[in-house]
């Protein structure tokens, strides 16, 4: 495949930026979005140019790094994807790519296609943590019995990863979802009930500060989640919120 790349260029946060052209070919369908870069990338340092710069680590849909803007999608034209799992073969021979960092206030870009997303670890941290007492004889795992529907929907709150995606695709950069998947996972359990009023307030307030939007109520961020958080966990946040308000 031959493909012509649009890709956002910045040297660091105080920089304009623009975007620059890039003609690559002899891309496998089978090589995932990463591999096509690091194609790149190896091509223009046998250039002796500077590489694009751009997050990465696992590479499995796991650590949530791999926060690419292509082609007006967060993570890429696939469904339930992260962009280190989006392959080629999505695209055709000779298409024009254009590839973009997460745009957010609260991201800034920290150089081409990487941002800083440090606003999630303080909106986390935030938090708090869990007071279950393990000092001394430590109780079984099945002493608290959970129903199993609580504990599939905690589950499933917890498969956030914090890529961004629902803040890059919102309009107004909300962190609504991803804030509500961790409020929801912990809400959920009756292990996260003692510091459930207390929580969602100062995760709410830090998503305040750090200056996230307000939610759109489009639902754009969970049809982009590559994990397929529900809205139904910001409707959750927000009952938890009144009510820990309201006391």
């Amino acid at each position: 495949m031959k493909l012509n790349l649009k890709i956002w260029r910045q040297k660091n946060a105080q920089d304009q930026g623009k975007m620059v052209d890039y003609a690559i070919d002899n891309v496998s369908p089978d090589m995932s979005f990463l591999e096509m870069l690091d194609v790149l990338n190896d091509d223009l340092i046998q250039k002796d140019q500077d590489p694009v710069a751009f997050d990465h680590d696992c590479r499995e849909g796991i650590c949530g790094m791999c926060s690419l803007y292509i082609n007006g999608e967060a993570h890429g034209p696939d469904r339930g994807v992260t962009t280190c799992q989006l392959h080629m073969r999505k695209f055709k021979d000779g298409d024009t790519i254009f590839i973009e960092p997460f745009r957010a206030k609260a991201f800034p870009v920290i150089k081409d296609l990487a941002v800083n997303r440090s606003a999630f670890d303080r909106i986390q941290q935030a938090g708090g943590f869990i007071s279950v007492n393990t000092s001394g004889n430590t109780l079984d795992a099945n002493a608290i019995p959970i129903p199993k529907h609580d504990a599939d929907r905690a589950f499933d709150a917890a498969t956030c990863i914090g890529c961004g995606a629902c803040v890059a695709t919102c309009k107004n950069s909300s962190a609504m979802l991803f804030v509500s998947a961790k409020v929801s996972q912990f809400a959920l359990l009756p292990q996260g009930r003692v510091e459930a009023t207390d929580r969602v307030l100062n995760m709410v307030r830090q998503m305040d500060e750090e200056g996230f939007g307000n939610c759109t109520n489009t639902g754009a961020c969970e049809v982009e989640c590559p994990k397929g958080i529900s809205l139904e966990n910001i409707a959750r946040m927000n009952r938890e919120y009144l009510a820990a308000s309201l006391k």
